[in-house]
């Protein structure tokens, strides 16, 4: 067979033009979701849907929340199911990484090669948080790169952690690309271990990230505006119809 009709094979297998997989990174003190995206790979592309942490969720069972607190308070099937609504399309699988697992799974691949856009400096103690980075070009591992996907003090906030996610995706698809990588995902997903949960089988976790590394990468991020409510700042969807005519309540300066 070609290369071409084995990814076909493969895809096939999995159901990938079917199946989409939620992506939560964690922190290493509670629950709230850091990371959220969504997975899918179809017609040689891999799409990621990317959700802001701060959107806003009016939930029946769980009320109005921001959607990184939907697995701290409805667990992981409340956030498959919330989030399949906001990106209009089922989701049927999940990928729980802590970011302990990102500095382990970044090491073994030797590290990620990004372009630190700004200074960035932030500490906080209470949740062993020390983010100490310059600009330039550079290999992040470990601690280094768990600040950079974390850090979102400044003016852009959570929007300018997304951007710098997009960085590290695009150089982890270019590592996911070598044969060598492939060859060791046993071993890395043993180096992950209990920071890593997923109801996919590991079978299936190599057909996804096999077809992942032979298609071309499209990020977007979930439309939507910046909307305050009760002084709290959110993203709010713009597939939330019921406020789409609803002034933002911003607080005043």
């Amino acid at each position: 067979r070609s290369r071409r009709q084995r990814q076909m094979c493969i895809r096939d297998s999995f159901g990938m033009g079917e199946r989409r997989v939620l992506v939560l990174g964690t922190d290493q003190v509670a629950d709230n979701t850091d990371v959220m995206l969504t997975v899918q790979v179809k017609d040689g592309t891999t799409q990621v849907t990317q959700v802001p942490r701060d959107t806003f969720v009016d939930s029946e069972g769980y009320g109005v929340l921001k959607a990184n607190a939907l697995v701290a308070t409805g667990g992981v099937e409340a956030a498959k199911q919330e989030v399949g609504q906001l990106v209009n399309a089922p989701v049927d699988r999940y990928l729980r990484v802590n970011l302990r697992a990102v500095q382990r799974l970044a090491d073994a691949l030797g590290g990620v090669d990004v372009d630190v856009p700004k200074r960035m400096y932030y500490v906080d103690n209470s949740q062993g948080l020390y983010i100490d980075l310059y600009p330039g070009r550079q290999l992040l591992k470990g601690e280094a790169l768990e600040g950079f996907l974390r850090f979102r003090h400044d003016e852009l906030g959570d929007l300018g952690r997304m951007e710098r996610q997009k960085l590290v995706l695009r150089e982890v698809f270019r590592k996911l690309a070598q044969p060598s990588t492939l060859a060791q995902l046993p071993a890395l997903l043993k180096i992950a271990g209990d920071d890593v949960k997923t109801d996919l089988t590991p079978v299936e976790m190599g057909q996804l990230l096999t077809a992942m590394a032979g298609s071309k990468l499209s990020t977007s991020q979930l439309p939507g505006r910046v909307f305050w409510q009760n002084d709290l700042s959110y993203w709010m969807p713009s597939s939330n119809t019921h406020y789409s005519g609803v002034v933002s309540n911003d607080p005043a300066p």
